[in-house]
């Protein structure tokens, strides 16, 4: 049975999924989750991810939710042997670090004022930007001390994936980063040595622009953290 990956276009988790099993050439179906129309807010989607979060992992009958826990699933089933997910004891645990740290802090941080607003009634405040920048800073940091042309390696990781389509939110909105130069240089070879993974995270871009442009009218969701943004007629 094919795996099926349950997500969204312009979902940065849900993207990082879909180029990592791009790469490794790993057949999946992809569905669409409709998340204007809150399919993920349903018991049957439930049954799948009693968190209601996406994307979602059917690998025949087995559901595993939370990007990173997939992208580790992914390479230690069907591709153990690759470099995406390294593994000797220390360069794992690298790699394990830079996927929490991204969950914890970097996209944590930077989403809430990149995307949130964007879908959400949040606004983005001089505090929430400082956040951002402190977020940058540790990666920057990251990256001098490790002195690796990526997150977690010299070469492609899965840790890279979500720290991309992290940094992806911030060009989607036109939030300059180029004064952190090791990220800069990261992000922009990234875009250079895998043009066909970085379509995927563009059309993701893409869309977030569209949404910036032409605002979703989610209220009807009632979701139960995140406010619906209020829409003028």
């Amino acid at each position: 049975m094919v795996l099926k990956l349950y997500g969204v276009s312009d979902g940065p988790p849900s993207i990082s999924v879909r180029q990592a099993l791009t790469l490794l050439e790993i057949p999946f179906e992809l569905i669409n989750v409709d998340y204007g129309q809150g399919e993920h807010m349903t018991a049957e989607y439930a049954k799948m991810n009693p968190q209601k979060e996406i994307p979602v992992l059917d690998d025949d009958g087995f559901f595993l939710s939370e990007s990173n826990a997939i992208l580790q699933y992914i390479c230690d089933k069907y591709k153990p042997g690759s470099d995406l997910y390294p593994q000797e004891p220390k360069a794992r645990a690298i790699v394990n670090h830079r996927l929490c740290f991204n969950l914890s802090t970097y996209y944590a941080n930077i989403s809430a004022y990149t995307m949130a607003p964007v879908f959400f009634d949040y606004e983005r405040t001089e505090f929430g930007l400082k956040k951002v920048h402190m977020a940058l800073d540790v990666l920057e940091t990251y990256f001098e001390r490790s002195g690796t042309s990526y997150a977690a390696a010299n070469h492609l990781t899965i840790a890279d994936f979500p720290l991309i389509n992290t940094n992806m939110t911030m060009e989607a909105i036109g939030l300059d980063f180029s004064k952190y130069k090791r990220i800069s240089k990261w992000y922009n070879d990234f875009k250079k040595n895998y043009p066909e993974l970085w379509k995927i995270s563009e059309g993701a871009m893409k869309e977030v622009q569209y949404f910036m442009e032409n605002p979703p009218d989610l209220t009807h969701l009632n979701h139960p953290i995140h406010p619906a943004r209020k829409i003028k007629k």
